[in-house]
């Protein structure tokens, strides 16, 4: 698996499909999960459709760079932020929406890659709009996949999901196996599999189990903010794809998005919740090709 530097002191790990030659398009993952959650399957069937495709490890998860020297206690982050005290939350996490954006468009630095259509879901999602707002000259197109824009207004999770969200998982590999299928409370309803989940699981829990790193990421997606000013003015094509189904991210979450983001096109999916099941990507890869052509 190669690993490169992103920026000072930020090594990524990533992995490439398809000819380099071909239009790249950035896979950025969501919270806590590992690049291979961007299935092999599907990277390759997108590459195989005339992309460069590129997934890789956010910072804080999977191979790449760690932030053990910043411990963050979730019980005090949490009631820091329940009490309006924003600046004591805030000295608790080490890095922002915008690093881990940049860490992105450091990666395409250094593989050479000037420009790049940029597909983010979930946290993803956010980390992708940042790089967008940040560095349009650098973005070829968005698709935001089962993300919101920042208002607390939008997108929420329902009581359910949320507080799995927030839920530790066991330590040991055989829990934390069976744990993955509680997973189907914001799963497709007509999709869902619980085998799937626990493959998916054991294969994360086997390359990488880092639990520590979800609450800095957390932090960073908490004290992210609004990004609805700036989404009404940016002016790179944007698709929005979202699941009804979803629980973890409300609907409402895309369709704002989509609302504030100029000519930008929703795509919403009757049979996917917070994920992206095999039977729907067809319909997914489609609308990629055609957004990114």
């Amino acid at each position: 698996m190669p690993i490169t530097e992103a920026a000072p002191g930020i090594s990524l790990a990533y992995e490439t499909f398809g000819d380099p030659a071909d239009p790249a398009v950035l896979l950025v993952m969501g919270f806590g999960a590992q690049m291979i959650a961007w299935h092999e399957d599907f990277c390759r069937e997108l590459a195989g459709r005339g992309r460069y495709v590129v997934r890789y490890d956010n910072r804080d998860c999977g191979l790449s760079t760690k932030f053990d020297e910043h411990p963050v206690d979730m019980g005090r982050f949490i009631a820091a932020v329940s009490t309006g005290d924003v600046p004591a939350a805030r000295a608790m996490v080490p890095y922002t929406l915008r690093d881990m954006a940049d860490d992105g468009l450091g990666l395409l630095t250094a593989l050479g890659i000037e420009r790049a259509h940029v597909v983010g879901a979930s946290m993803g999602g956010m980390i992708a709009q940042t790089m967008a707002v940040a560095h349009p000259e650098r973005v070829l197109t968005l698709t935001s996949m089962m993300s919101s824009t920042g208002e607390p207004e939008y997108g929420r999770s329902s009581p359910e999901a949320q507080a799995l969200l927030l839920r530790p998982k066991p330590a040991d590999r055989a829990g934390y196996i069976a744990a993955a299928e509680a997973d189907m409370a914001w799963a497709s309803k007509r999709y869902g599999d619980p085998a799937l989940l626990r493959e998916l699981a054991a294969q994360s829990y086997d390359r990488a189990y880092y639990p520590a790193g979800v609450g800095r990421q957390l932090g960073a997606i908490v004290l992210g903010g609004s990004r609805a000013d700036a989404l009404r003015e940016l002016r790179v094509p944007t698709l929005v794809i979202h699941g009804l189904d979803d629980t973890l991210i409300d609907p409402s979450g895309g369709r704002r998005t989509a609302e504030l983001v100029p000519g930008a096109r929703l795509l919403l999916l009757p049979d996917m919740g917070h994920d992206r099941p095999r039977p729907l990507w067809p319909e997914i890869i489609d609308a990629l090709v055609a957004h990114t052509g």
